[in-house]
């Protein structure tokens, strides 16, 4: 793992060489809503491939530009894009993002994805906070030897680490707060995530309603536990783009998910913006 750290610093120095203004907010933009990155001010736009050791995605919807600057006056760090287990990476290499976010100084990180709606209430569109997760990946991303030097909050890097809080009640306050004072939904609810690349089958998605879940995904549990480790402080935002299978009559495509993120990119990009001050500023 001492390896992993290394690799990790060297490409959190690299983009210190290119922006020198170290970001204390992390954002990471799932499937249709990479457009967020626009808002970005005095932006140094970095492509992943130019960053050592920095994986590249090979789904649409993610563009794989990691955009440096301010939103609000908050110095931020924003991920177009992000890779998956199903893509054939290595749990280090799924997280190897949110480790270089960690020691590039984050201290706090907002992940969003596209998902699945399993509860019936969600319709196609709705903007879902993530109270907590099941991770049926088959994989927890903290396996390996420990490093330590990856704890870069106070108590943080430990080898067994608490996930009571994965996504932190206050911020999650914040963002029923800032919702409701705009007038958009956001109901709150598990994310359960699967290896992938297929959806689920109709009885999976019965069997997963059972467990508690809300909402189903492949991708996000593995930062969050990762940012855990580290001590960052999380909040989630699921984009429902799909109802999951056998919750309507018809058949799922990646396409589907792509023009959902475009319908209420207006909506989720007024959120995140009204959010960024209030969640750094906590």
């Amino acid at each position: 793992m001492s390896d992993l750290y290394t690799r990790v610093l060297a490409a959190a120095d690299h983009i210190r060489s290119l922006h020198a203004v170290a970001p204390t907010l992390g954002i990471i933009l799932g499937s249709g809503l990479g457009n967020f990155a626009t808002q970005v001010e005095n932006a140094t736009v970095i492509d992943y491939a130019s960053i050592p050791g920095w994986p590249l995605s090979t789904v649409e919807g993610h563009s794989g530009k990691l955009v440096l600057g301010t939103i609000a006056g908050v110095s931020v760090a924003v991920m177009q894009g992000r890779v998956h287990a199903y893509e054939g990476y290595s749990m280090a290499e799924v997280t190897f993002p949110t480790r270089v976010l960690g020691l590039l100084g984050c201290s706090k990180l907002i992940v969003t994805n596209a998902a699945g709606g399993i509860n019936t209430s969600y319709g196609e569109g709705t903007l879902v906070g993530i109270s907590d997760h099941i991770n049926l990946t088959g994989i927890n991303a903290a396996v390996g030897p420990n490093e330590p030097r990856f704890g870069t909050q106070p108590n943080s890097g430990a080898r067994f680490f608490d996930m009571t809080t994965a996504y932190s009640p206050r911020l999650r306050k914040l963002a029923l707060q800032e919702a409701a004072a705009l007038q958009i939904p956001l109901p709150e609810g598990v994310y359960l995530a699967v290896l992938g690349p297929s959806y689920e089958t109709p009885a999976e998605i019965r069997a997963f309603r059972t467990l508690g879940a809300d909402l189903v995904g492949m991708s996000t549990v593995h930062e969050v536990i990762i940012a855990r480790h580290m001590g960052i402080e999380v909040l989630g935002i699921s984009l429902v783009t799909n109802m999951a299978a056998g919750v309507l009559d018809r058949v799922i495509h990646h396409e589907e998910v792509m023009e959902i993120g475009k319908r209420v990119e207006a909506q989720f990009t007024q959120l995140l913006k009204a959010l960024i001050p209030k969640v750094a500023s906590a």
